[in-house]
């Protein structure tokens, strides 16, 4: 593929459109004649079918898919993809039905334009909803077949060259899309071609002028290094040519989006990125590559910690090198790459390597199977998540967006994971089963808390124990897509489990009005009920009841035998609140109920049962729905800690804070949070947080800090 365009003065949009003719031509190149006259006959076919139609441009129709076929051509795709790229919009956009496309061009063409057709046709509520649905729908299409994917990445590549012709909000949207989602996608397919193309014709349309600075500043460059460059790889070239290595040294052509995220990682000033010299080196052998890699250090002295070795641990996309970086002439930086040729061709075309070289054991067999590890990593997240598209999408950028860190497994073993990744993510990537039960790590024979942050050449050992359970704090610092997917399923399935004791002890409360109980009830009734609800069972009906997506009193009446009195004794009763109830109970922050503090229960759709004191000041306000509150009580003995407010006012002087946090401490309380309200004159407003487990332990704790000698205050607080 041609892609120098940014780097030869040609502005996104102004290549000129491929013909036929240049393309048969690419294809008789690599493929069979028969292959290449099944692309010339689909794109007959394709002619045809879209006879009178423009795009926004103005060209005529056929000059798109033409387009997307030669991107694909350029990739060496088989003809079956070529054949679907020439098809992709005909069942879409003209008369043309899937059945006529599968008469004529076979089931597996028929195939790859379903699948490609399917991506496109489905409406959504919003941009970030149609956003993450157009990925998920991406990723099972590419488990079924990935060269539906390839097709579609020459698509948006095609649209992103020509999208000078839509309206500016539509520009900055599919841009914005492309380097949120089909950058990436090609990256970690290996494709780099493909992914610098979208990554640069996105940043021109999104960040026009920084495009242009950058742009500048790249020829500037690339004007005081003519004076060096020569002279460096002429050097590079006579080491390798005493050392009787053959090999080729180019300049490597900086692209101008990644130098943008280069300087806004780094923090780095323009002058300090582009002033580096890029140099590549192939060679025949990974034996070559070694070699070489002494051969520069000889020449030039290396940079310390700037050495990366791709070869021996591979990226996750499997792009494989050696990076190193030099000082050159005058301490110029020289950032050097040094690979095989397979090594090269893997690095541009990614998986489309394995429809290049088919037989015998490949590179691109090894990227395939890279690739099919990824995605069926993808599909378990998909199958085993009941959230939306967006949480998946979410979970899955984590690996889109690869900034890796490998770590060794006490026997020896590599595991990549993001940077920023944890033990607990380390024990999910060795197996789910392991994270579900870990307890402790060990890093380097250290133990560590679960939560520690791993680094580069770390050996992590995980410590497990039968019957151990997720800790849902977890969820708050994994990084990994596997590790927080297993947890909220974990998490999920807790609190249908809770959800649904909780419901059966509303709806039974609800059925006492009646002289009812659930066990009353005939067998196989609440199932019955439940199915003319929609629902699957009565236990999900139970469930629904506890998540407050379903009213008790109503499900009770529906459940009533006939002849019962629907009007009941009137008077329900109370929810007896235990304080054990887990994830479908909760106690709000907006006025801290503690027991035995009066209190009422607010049906929260999805959330369960919030408990608010009677005297909140949000009790009135949802008086608006007299529906969703129901009478509760505290049961005796509580077992747990509870959230309480506490407004204390203190002279203001060095250490009063201390001292009231020390007083709090020695009653067996802990602070969960503080605040320092603004001084007025010599007094200061301490507000805190503090756990309680009762009425009595907080006033005893109240008692405590109003005798302290520079305590003006105390009186329990609101949020």
């Amino acid at each position: 593929m041609n892609y120098a365009s940014s780097i030869l003065g040609l502005l996104p949009g102004e290549r000129r459109a491929p013909g036929i003719a240049q393309l048969t031509a690419k294809v008789e190149a690599y493929l069979p004649a028969a292959e290449t006259e099944r692309v010339r006959a689909a794109h007959d076919y394709a002619a045809a079918a879209h006879r009178g139609q423009k795009r926004q441009s103005g060209e005529a129709y056929i000059t798109h898919p033409i387009a997307v076929a030669d991107i694909l051509a350029d990739l060496h795709m088989d003809g079956p993809t070529l054949t679907a790229a020439m098809l992709h919009d005909v069942v879409e956009d003209t008369p043309s039905s899937a059945v006529e496309v599968r008469e004529r061009f076979g089931d597996e063409v028929a195939d790859l334009v379903d699948g490609v057709t399917k991506l496109d046709q489905v409406q959504f509520k919003s941009r970030k909803e149609a956003q993450a649905e157009s990925f998920r729908k991406m990723i099972l299409a590419m488990v079924r077949d990935i060269r539906v994917i390839m097709v579609k990445l020459a698509d948006r590549t095609h649209n992103m060259r020509t999208l000078e012709a839509m309206p500016p909000a539509k520009r900055r949207t599919i841009a914005r899309e492309t380097l949120d989602i089909y950058a990436p996608i090609a990256n970690r397919l290996g494709i780099h071609s493909l992914k610098l193309e979208l990554e640069d014709l996105g940043f021109h349309t999104l960040y026009p002028q920084r495009y242009r600075v950058i742009e500048r500043e790249l020829r500037r460059a690339r004007g005081n290094q003519r004076e060096f460059l020569p002279k460096i790889v002429k050097a590079l070239r006579k080491a390798l040519a005493d050392a009787s290595i053959s090999g080729q040294v180019e300049a490597r052509e900086k692209h101008l989006y990644s130098t943008y995220t280069k300087m806004r990682r780094k923090k780095l000033p323009l002058a300090q990125v582009i002033d580096v010299f890029g140099l590549r080196i192939v060679v025949g052998s990974i034996d070559e590559c070694y070699r070489v890699l002494g051969l520069v250090h000889g020449l030039y002295k290396p940079m310390p910690g700037r050495f990366k070795d791709y070869i021996a641990i591979p990226r996750v996309n499997g792009y494989q090198s050696l990076h190193t970086t030099l000082f050159g002439p005058n301490s110029m930086p020289i950032e050097v790459q040094i690979r095989t040729e397979d090594m090269h061709r893997m690095a541009e075309s990614g998986i489309a390597a394995h429809w290049q070289y088919k037989s015998g054991e490949h590179n691109g067999q090894a990227q395939q199977a890279r690739a099919r590890e990824w995605l069926q990593g993808v599909m378990q997240l998909h199958e085993g998540a009941t959230g939306s598209a967006e949480e998946l999408l979410e979970s899955v950028k984590v690996d889109l967006f690869p900034d890796k860190v490998y770590v060794f497994t006490p026997k020896g073993d590599i595991m990549r994971l993001p940077r920023g990744a944890t033990c607990v993510d380390f024990a999910y990537a060795v197996h789910t089963g392991v994270g579900q039960r870990c307890v402790a790590a060990r890093i380097d024979r250290r133990m560590v808390p679960l939560r520690t942050v791993l680094r580069n050449g770390q050996t992590v050992e995980i410590v497990t124990a039968r019957g151990a359970q997720p800790n849902p704090a977890w969820a708050g610092f994994v990084v990994t897509a596997k590790a927080r997917a297993a947890i909220r399923l974990y998490l999920r399935g807790l609190q249908r489990n809770e959800a649904a004791q909780l419901g059966a002890r509303m709806l039974n409360q609800a059925l006492e009005e009646f002289q009812l109980s659930l066990r009353a009830l005939p067998e196989g009734h609440l199932d019955r009920a439940a199915q003319t609800l929609a629902l699957r069972d009565g236990r999900e009906l139970l469930e629904k009841i506890g998540l407050g997506e379903r009213f008790a009193p109503l499900i009770a009446r529906r459940l009533l035998p006939a002849g019962t009195d629907p009007e009941g004794s009137g008077t329900p009763q109370p929810l007896a609140i235990a304080g054990t109830e887990g994830l479908v109970v909760s106690y709000a922050r907006c006025c801290f109920p503690i027991p035995f503090d009066p209190i009422v229960a607010f049906l929260s759709s999805g959330r369960g049962v919030v408990i608010h004191r009677e005297k909140c000041a949000n009790v009135t306000a949802f008086g608006k729905q007299p529906d969703k509150w129901i009478p509760a009580v505290w049961q005796k003995d509580q077992q747990r800690l509870f959230c309480a407010g506490l407004r204390v006012e203190a002279r203001n002087r060095v250490g009063i804070l201390a001292e009231v946090a020390t007083r709090i401490a020695a009653e067996q309380s802990n602070i969960s949070h503080v605040n320092v309200d603004a001084q007025q004159g010599e007094l200061s407003t301490l507000l805190f947080e503090v756990q309680v487990h009762d009425h009595a332990h907080l006033s005893r704790l109240m008692r405590e800090i109003r005798a302290m000698p520079d305590v003006i205050k105390v009186e329990r607080s609101l949020a």
